[in-house]
Parts: C-alpha cells; sequence; structure tokens
C-alpha cells in the first residue's frame, strides 16, 4: 500500500499543495527524487523548491504515524543536509500519512522544520 500510495503521490504531484512550491528533485535534467537512495536509507520521495532554496525529505507511511517517524525524518534530513544540500540551502521534512498519534504531534511540536499531512483516499464505484 506504501509504495501504491508513493506512485500515486508522484504521478499527481502537480495536484497536490506541496506542488505550489516544490518539484520532484532531479540530477541532470532527470526525476530522480522518487525512492531516492542515501546511506542513511531511501528517502521516499526528495523534492526541491522552485526558487531552489530548499530540499523536502518527504516521508509516507500507510497508516498511522508515530513519534518513530520523526526520528527518521530527522536522520534523512541530516544526510541531506551534510551531502546533498548547498550551504545557501535549507532542508525541510513532511510526514504524510492516513494519522498519526498523540506522540508524534508533541514530538512535532519541537520541530518546526517537519510538517504532517493527513491523506484521505476516496474511492467511488460508477454503474455504466
Amino acid at each position: 500500500m506504501e509504495k501504491h500510495l508513493e506512485a500515486f503521490l508522484v504521478a499527481n504531484w502537480n495536484q497536490t499543495d506541496l506542488s505550489q512550491e516544490f518539484l520532484i528533485f532531479e540530477e541532470d535534467g532527470e526525476a530522480v527524487g522518487q525512492q531516492y537512495a542515501t546511506d542513511a536509507g531511501p528517502i521516499d520521495i526528495l523534492a526541491i523548491s522552485k526558487d531552489r532554496k530548499k530540499l523536502l525529505v518527504v516521508e509516507l507511511k500507510r497508516g498511522r504515524a508515530t513519534d518513530v517517524v520523526v526520528g527518521q525524518v530527522l536522520r534523512y534530513m541530516g544526510f541531506v543536509k551534510e551531502q546533498i544540500a548547498e550551504s545557501d540551502q535549507t532542508v525541510e521534512g513532511v510526514i504524510i500519512a492516513l494519522e498519526g498519534d498523540k506522540k508524534m504531534c508533541w514530538a512535532l511540536m519541537s520541530v518546526p522544520s517537519i510538517s504532517f499531512y493527513r491523506y484521505q483516499i476516496s474511492f467511488k464505484l460508477i454503474k455504466e
């Protein structure tokens, strides 16, 4: 399910709120931001702001996100800051999940550089 969520998000990036500011990360003109391999683990989606001043680490969870994911995102952000970002670029994180638990929300209160989004799925059958 998480891979389907990731594929859907990438395929429909331009319909998300994130696309207003960010593009999927590219190297040499090729989109490489999906499952971006790092020594800290694969980043679900790596994006860059249209003004090239921010890098964005996106972590997807198919169900409930816990405070453990905050540490995971921070690890990825640290890698991106050290290995990818230029000196004038900042690094932010986003967690996208069906829901978040209270412990995660408390952890995020101390980390303003990480945002949380809930996703919602709509499914409809149309008889023809």
